[in-house]
C-alpha cells in the first residue's frame, strides 16, 4: 500500500465519526450502445417520458449531490450537449477511447479535482437505482468506512458479476460471469455497479487497476480486491433487481418502461385514483394526479401533466403539458397540448383539441372543437365545429372569449379576436372583428332558394349516367 492510500486510510478511519460528508457523483454515460440500433445515443432514450441519463441526474440531485460528473464519449457529442444543458458547464468528461468502465471514471478525476468527500458511480443506462439505496451507500460508508457497493439477488445471476463475501459479510472480491467457478456462478448476490467510495480513494485504487485481460480493459470491479488489499473493506447494501436494471437493447427498454408504468399505476391507485383498466393508461415520470380522479381505459399521460381532484379523464385521451381543475371532465377522445389550463368543473368533450388556452370555471366545449392560444370565461359555452384561428403562417395570435358568452356551432373566430361578456355568436359565422358584451355577431352569406334548381340538376346528372 502507497504512501497515499495510508494516509487516506488513515483518514477514512476518522470520517466514521463524522455524521455527514460533501457528496459527488460520476454517472458513466459513454457507452457505444451499438444493440439500441438507434442514431439516437442510448442514454438519451427515455423511460416515463424522460431520458434515461436524466433519472440519474435526478438522483444525483435527490440526494444532495453538491458535484455532478458525467462521463460521455467522444462518439456522442450530443450527450455532452444535453448535459451541459441540463447541468451547466464543467459537468462533463470526455472518455476517449474507451478503455473499460475503470477508465470511464478515471476520466471525471479532472473535473472533480479539489473535491474532498463521497462520491457514487451510477449509470446513465439504469433509470431506476432508487434515491434511498443510494443514500443507504453514503451511510454505510459513514458508519464503516471502506467502500460500499449496491447488490441484489438475481433470480437467475446469469450474465451477472457475483459479490464474493467473506464470513463477516463484506466482499473480496467481484468475479465476473466468464471467470466464475462452479461454485462462484451458484451466487445469487449480484453487482449491480453502483459504488460508494471516498473520491479521493477511490482514484488512487483507480490508478492501480490492470488491464492484464482479454479485453486489455480496465475494470471497475477491481477495486474491490485492490482495496481490500490496501485495507478498504467493501461493505453491501442490498436492494432490488429491477431497481439495478440496465438497458441496451430495445427489449430491454421496453421492459424498463413496463416496470415504470406497472410502479406507476400501483403508486396511483393506492393514493386513491381509479384506474378501470390499468394496464391501458400511460403516465410520465412527472404526472400529478390527485385522490378521487377517475380514469378511464387507454389514456395517454405526456410530460408536465397535473389532474385536481374528482377530475374524470375519459377513454381514449391524449395528455401533456395540461393542468386539469377539480371537477373537470376531459374526452372521450380529446387532446390537451401544452399550455392548457382547465378550470373546477370545465367539460371538454370528445373529439376537442386544446392548446394554450384557458378554461375559466364551468366553460365546455363539448365536441369536435380545435381552441388554441385562447382565454375563454367562465360558463362560455363553445358549439360543435367552433374553430379558433391562431396562425397566420408567421404568428399566432389570441382569442379572448368572456364570461357566458355563447359560440354558436361551426364558427370560426380569427384571432386577434374579442368577443365580450355574454355576447353570442350565430351558427357559421367568420369572426373577424371584436364582438361587444351582450350583442349578437353573424358574419355569414346571406340565404336565399332558386326554386326547381334540384330537380333540374338530379335530371341532368341521370341523363348523363344513363348514356354511358
Amino acid at each position: 500500500m502507497g504512501f497515499g492510500l495510508k494516509r487516506r486510510l488513515d483518514s477514512d478511519k476518522q470520517a466514521k465519526t463524522r455524521m455527514s460528508r460533501a457528496r459527488a457523483a460520476i454517472i458513466l454515460a459513454a457507452g457505444q450502445g451499438t444493440r439500441m440500433k438507434s442514431a439516437l445515443p442510448k442514454v438519451l432514450h427515455e423511460v416515463g417520458g424522460r431520458a434515461m441519463l436524466d433519472w440519474a441526474i435526478a438522483a444525483a440531485a435527490a440526494i444532495g449531490a453538491q458535484r455532478t460528473v458525467v462521463v460521455t464519449g467522444a462518439h456522442a457529442p450530443v450527450v455532452g450537449e444535453h448535459v451541459a444543458r441540463v447541468l451547466g458547464p464543467g459537468t462533463v468528461a470526455i472518455q476517449d477511447p474507451p478503455l473499460g468502465t475503470a477508465h470511464a471514471v478515471r476520466a471525471a478525476e479532472a473535473a472533480l479535482a479539489g473535491f474532498d468527500g463521497d462520491v457514487v458511480i451510477l449509470y446513465g443506462d439504469a433509470p431506476f437505482v432508487p434515491a434511498a439505496r443510494i443514500e443507504e451507500l453514503f451511510a454505510t460508508r459513514a458508519a464503516k468506512g471502506g467502500l460500499a457497493v449496491l447488490g441484489f439477488d438475481a433470480r437467475n445471476p446469469f450474465g451477472y458479476g457475483r459479490l464474493v463475501r467473506t464470513e463477516d459479510g463484506t466482499v473480496s472480491r467481484i468475479v465476473e460471469e466468464k471467470d466464475a467457478s462452479v461454485a462462484e456462478r451458484a451466487i445469487t448476490l449480484s453487482n449491480s455497479g453502483v459504488y460508494c467510495a471516498d473520491a479521493r480513494v477511490l482514484f488512487e485504487l483507480l490508478r492501480l487497476v490492470k488491464n492484464e485481460n482479454a479485453k486489455q480493459e480496465y475494470y471497475l470491479t477491481d477495486i474491490v480486491a485492490l482495496g481490500r488489499s490496501a485495507g478498504f473493506v467493501t461493505h453491501v447494501v442490498m436492494g432490488d433487481e429491477a431497481d439495478t436494471l440496465g438497458v441496451n437493447s430495445k427489449v430491454e427498454l421496453a421492459a424498463a418502461e413496463r416496470i415504470f408504468q406497472e410502479r406507476t399505476r400501483l403508486a396511483m391507485m393506492e393514493a386513491g385514483v381509479t384506474l378501470i383498466d390499468p394496464g391501458s393508461v400511460f403516465f410520465s415520470f412527472d404526472t400529478e394526479v390527485a385522490a378521487d380522479v377517475v380514469i378511464e381505459p387507454n389514456v395517454y399521460f405526456g410530460t408536465g401533466v397535473r389532474v385536481a381532484k374528482g377530475a374524470r379523464i375519459k377513454a381514449f385521451c391524449h395528455i401533456e403539458g395540461a393542468e386539469i381543475g377539480e371537477g373537470a371532465a376531459v374526452g372521450p377522445s380529446a387532446r390537451l397540448r401544452p399550455g392548457t389550463k382547465l378550470g373546477r368543473g370545465v367539460k371538454i368533450g370528445n373529439f376537442v383539441e386544446v392548446k394554450n388556452a384557458v378554461f375559466g370555471e364551468k366553460a365546455q366545449a363539448s365536441h369536435l372543437t380545435y381552441v388554441g392560444d385562447a382565454d375563454v370565461g367562465a360558463r362560455a359555452n363553445l358549439g360543435a365545429g367552433t374553430i379558433t384561428c391562431n396562425y397566420d403562417g408567421f404568428d399566432k395570435h389570441r382569442t379572448v372569449i368572456g364570461e357566458d358568452a355563447f359560440i354558436g356551432s361551426d364558427t370560426a373566430l380569427v384571432a386577434p379576436v374579442t368577443i365580450g361578456a355574454g355576447a353570442y355568436t350565430g351558427s357559421g359565422s367568420v369572426i373577424t372583428k371584436n364582438v361587444p358584451d351582450g350583442a349578437l355577431a353573424v358574419a355569414r352569406g346571406k340565404q336565399r332558394e332558386i326554386e326547381g334548381w334540384a330537380d333540374t340538376f338530379r335530371a341532368k346528372k341521370q341523363k348523363a349516367k344513363d348514356k354511358e
